[in-house]
């Protein structure tokens, strides 16, 4: 609501300048109060056609239509300098002001129509062979731009453009963890839609263009994180259905620590304590705004509504079994007669992050059917089965909603039942479910959550329930026995959505392009995985 009324007043003092400003210009200033119909007076006063103001309706092209009217305008009123049309760029209603209230500002006429009957005089000149006056005129030309000023110019427009095409429509990512193997693997560089779940507006307005939240070789954060506008997002094209990849924001990104290894979360180190001994003191704590915590790509298993379980690995929603994902993938021991040839496991899929380990005899693999077949079709005396993962983790309940009390036996093979929430849904609070919807009620939907002599508590009233603001979704990795998952942090907020995988643009082996291009995996798409 914030940044509408932001851009309402911007609006307001864009028109009551033009309503100042277009009586220098001959034109009466009632019409800079008129929607629309100041745009195209604009227009034709810079020397467009006034139907160029129709571009105005069209998002994000309609920023770079503004700029150029911006630019166009001040130049009309012989501010020809880069600093003028920076200012005139940066916010418009100051310098229309300006060039309205001051006397020894005047109105040049249409800037486009001017500078191409200067252009022709001197092309006239040059035909005529008329140096003196070809001379004159180059060395007057007010709209004469250096070398320096149209490379400094190009580049600014390159970013700028680079950057809002980034910010709202489409923006690059890489696969960086076998999370989502099988379906996505670990260097495969997609192109993510911003637009089909609803673009959002920025929060962070201060960054490195181009950069996400870090600066390389730097190690800093690429943001100033105030001043910040707050969160809206505009209709979406489609909504989030079961089983659609999806792109979001790390939901407990918002402190973290960075390190060359891995970043940990805050709650990471809270639930684990001996994490601490793996992060070096250079590494501060640093506190992240919404837009600019990590990207996690994920499975939306379930959305606002559902409840979730898995049973023996088999995910459930809505008590009936789910449409497993085609390369859904799960660890296994491969016990082995001998050795055996793994030069096939590279184009079978089987990376070096899917050997969890390997001794005399066995292995530890992640796997999905089709590898697990091709594996087995290397000797009829390999074994293969489902392996204990709760052996090789040191906590196997330190799961979400990380209260042993009320829910003393999950696992991530024998997890649930969840309930995600949904927005405008009231749910019953008590001791039992506190934990599972404490974060979403105190962190995402930005209440004071407290338990007073076993009274719950929500910004100091009494509550035995709670109705929620926002949709929730559940996600989940394809390779179920390797995914920091909902099922480790929890609900994703709709807020915390960013978009949908496209396609795969490129593949890179093992995440690095000097091992190499997985060709194959070339411009496939990522959003029917």
């Amino acid at each position: 609501m914030e940044i509408i009324i932001f851009l309402l007043i911007s609006y307001l003092l864009l028109s009551v300048s033009l309503y100042f400003l277009f009586p220098k210009a001959g034109e009466a200033g009632w019409k800079g109060l008129i929607p629309g119909y100041n745009f195209a007076v604009w227009a034709r006063l810079v020397g467009r056609s006034p139907h160029y103001a129709w571009w105005m309706l069209f998002p994000i092209v309609n920023l770079f239509i503004y700029a150029y009217l911006c630019i166009e305008m001040v130049r009309s009123f012989k501010k020809y300098s880069f600093l003028h049309s920076f200012m005139a760029v940066v916010y418009a209603p100051a310098f229309f002001f300006y060039l309205a209230f001051s006397k020894n500002e005047t109105y040049d006429g249409p800037t486009l129509v001017k500078e191409r009957e200067y252009q022709a005089e001197i092309q006239e000149a040059r035909e005529k062979k008329n140096t003196r006056q070809f001379q004159k005129l180059v060395a007057a030309n007010p709209y004469k731009k250096s070398a320096v000023r149209e490379w400094t110019e190009a580049i600014i427009f390159a970013i700028f453009a680079a950057a809002f095409i980034r910010m709202f429509l489409i923006e690059a990512y890489v696969i960086p963890t076998s999370s989502m193997e099988g379906s996505l693997i670990v260097g495969d560089f997609l192109f993510v839609s911003k637009a089909h779940y609803g673009i959002r507006t920025p929060k962070t307005i201060l960054m490195v263009p181009l950069l996400h939240n870090r600066i390389p070789i730097l190690n800093r954060e690429s943001y100033i994180a105030k001043p910040d506008l707050p969160f809206t997002r505009l209709p979406a094209l489609e909504k989030i259905d079961r089983n659609d990849p999806v792109v979001f924001n790390y939901p407990e990104g918002d402190s973290v620590y960075v390190t060359p290894g891995r970043t940990f979360s805050v709650y990471d180190v809270r639930r684990n304590p001996d994490f601490l001994a793996l992060i070096p003191k250079q590494y501060p704590l640093t506190v992240r705004p919404l837009d600019k915590k990590d990207h996690y790509i994920k499975r939306c298993v379930a959305i606002s509504g559902d409840t979730i379980q898995v049973i023996d690995r088999q995910l459930y929603v809505n008590g009936k079994p789910a449409e497993n994902p085609k390369y859904i993938q799960f660890t296994y021991q491969v016990s082995l007669p001998g050795n055996i040839n793994t030069s096939k496991f590279e184009d079978w899929g089987i990376s070096r992050e899917d050997m969890r380990a390997q001794g005399p005899g066995y292995m530890i693999l992640v796997l999905s059917e089709d590898q697990k077949q091709k594996v087995q079709s290397l000797d009829p005396g390999i074994k293969i089965t489902p392996y204990d993962v709760s052996q090789a983790t040191p906590n196997p309940h330190n799961l979400f909603p990380y209260d042993r009390e009320h829910f003393p036996d999950w696992t991530v093979d024998n997890y649930g039942p969840v309930f995600i929430p949904k927005k405008g849904q009231t749910i019953s609070l008590n001791a039992a479910n506190l934990a599972m919807f404490r974060r979403a009620i105190e962190v995402y939907e930005g209440n004071k959550v407290e338990v007073d002599n076993g009274v719950i508590k929500i910004n100091g009233q009494a509550a035995d329930s709670y109705t929620f603001k926002m949709n929730y979704y559940w996600m989940m990795g394809d390779n179920r026995h390797n995914s920091e998952d909902s099922r480790v942090w929890g609900f994703v907020p709709e807020d915390h959505v960013v978009g949908k995988p496209l396609f795969i643009w490129l593949s890179a082996k093992d995440g690095k392009l000097s091992n190499g291009i997985r060709w194959n995996r070339m411009f496939h798409s990522a959003s029917k995985i």
